[in-house]
C-alpha cells in the first residue's frame, strides 16, 4: 500500500529543506531574539542560497552567542575578526559587522517599541498577510510593503536589509503565508 506524500512547496521538497519548510518557514514567529536571528541570517544569505545559511545557522548561532541581541551588540572587534576566520559562516567582513550593527539599531528599536516583535510586526498591522499563489513563480521577490519596512530599517541603521531581503524575511517570519495554496503548510 503506497503511502500519500505531503504536497509542499516545490523548493521545499528536497531533503535538506523539508524539516525547515514543514516546521519553521511561515510560522508567526514573535520572539525578539528569533526575530533578530532570522534578520541576520537573511542578510548573510544575501546573494547567495538559503540552504547554504541553513546549513551554516549552528555556527552562527555559536559565534553570535544565540543571537541574544544584547551580547552581539556587545561584540568587540577583535571577536568581529575572530569570526571572520571561521569557515563555518560566510566570511564577508561587511556581513558579519552588519551582525552588530543590526544589533545596536535593535536595541534602539526596542527602547522605542517596547519590543522587535512589535516593531517588526507592525508593518502588517499585527497579522499575517495570506496570499493565494497557486505556483512558485507568482511569488514575488519584493512588495511594496518590503519596499516600506527596508526604507525604515535603513533609516533607523540596519544594514543588509534590501527590500528582498525584507520580504524572505517577512515570509520565514510568516508575516507573509507565501505557502502555495496547494501545499499542506498553507492552511496551518
Amino acid at each position: 500500500m503506497a503511502t500519500k506524500t505531503k504536497q509542499r512547496c516545490p523548493w521545499g521538497n528536497s531533503e535538506d529543506m523539508q524539516a525547515y519548510h514543514d516546521t519553521e518557514w511561515g510560522t508567526p514567529l514573535h520572539d525578539d531574539q528569533a526575530l533578530f536571528e532570522f534578520l541576520c541570517l537573511e542578510g548573510a544569505q544575501a546573494g547567495l542560497s538559503w540552504r547554504t545559511i541553513l546549513l551554516k545557522r549552528e555556527h552562527y548561532r555559536r559565534i553570535f552567542h544565540d543571537f541574544d541581541i544584547k551580547r552581539v551588540a556587545a561584540m568587540k572587534e577583535r571577536e568581529l575578526e575572530k569570526a571572520l576566520l571561521d569557515p563555518g559562516i560566510v566570511r564577508n567582513r561587511l556581513k558579519v559587522y552588519a551582525a552588530r550593527d543590526n544589533a545596536i539599531a535593535a536595541l534602539k528599536v526596542i527602547d522605542e517599541f517596547g519590543s522587535l516583535d512589535r516593531y517588526l510586526w507592525s508593518f502588517v498591522d499585527g497579522k499575517p498577510i495570506r496570499n493565494k499563489w497557486t505556483g512558485q513563480g507568482d511569488v514575488p521577490a519584493s512588495t511594496p510593503l518590503s519596499d516600506r519596512m527596508s526604507k525604515d530599517l535603513k533609516k533607523r541603521g540596519f544594514r543588509f536589509v534590501g527590500t528582498t531581503i525584507c520580504y524572505a524575511f517577512m515570509q520565514a517570519t510568516g508575516m507573509v503565508n507565501d505557502h502555495v495554496v496547494s501545499c499542506f503548510r498553507y492552511k496551518a
